[in-house]
């Protein structure tokens, strides 16, 4: 699937993101984490080869988006929020769904990810996508009181009749 269009359902529409977009972006980061990601990091990861995201627009407005990088036919999401207003109403899995999509159009063989081991919501929009845990990170994450949180590290294989599980792996 090629995002060079517009990709409808319901109100918003899935579209690439442009390097121009991470101020914007940066702010909704802001909102939906507590360590965010700056307007200048959005940018790089952005306007590196290997680099490509896509956002959810509801009317004019950003209301989330997805930011990616590949390398040697792997890919990895390195973030993926949508605004707290707009959650429940399928934007987090259009996203998804459109990350996978681009990454197959790219040739990728899978696309990896880490996702907080509590959060839930997350783990179960990644789960319904196909991703499946494969290795963990302990204490990777720390949230605003200081308390550290294992990440588990996700895979989706893009390949018919690759394993999608490799293991489970302790870091």
């Amino acid at each position: 699937m090629s995002l060079g269009g517009p990709r409808r359902a319901n109100r918003w529409t899935i579209l690439p993101a442009l390097s121009g977009d991470a101020p914007v972006l940066a702010a909704l980061h802001t909102a939906c984490f507590e360590d965010p990601w700056q307007a200048e990091l959005i940018g790089r990861v952005l306007g590196t080869p290997g680099g490509f995201g896509m956002v959810a627009r509801d009317r004019d407005e950003i209301v989330g988006f997805a930011l990616c990088r590949s390398a040697a036919g792997e890919g990895e999401v390195l973030t993926l929020c949508v605004r707290q207003a707009s959650r429940r109403h399928g934007i987090g899995r259009a996203l998804v769904r459109a990350a996978l999509d681009l990454a197959k159009a790219r040739g990728l063989a899978s696309l990896f990810l880490e996702v907080a081991e509590n959060n839930a919501a997350a783990r179960g929009l990644y789960a319904d996508a196909g991703f499946e845990a494969v290795g963990r990170r302990s204490g990777y994450y720390r949230n605003a009181s200081g308390i550290a949180v294992d990440a588990l590290t996700l895979h989706c294989s893009l390949v018919q009749g690759t394993p999608r599980a490799i293991s489970d792996i302790s870091q």
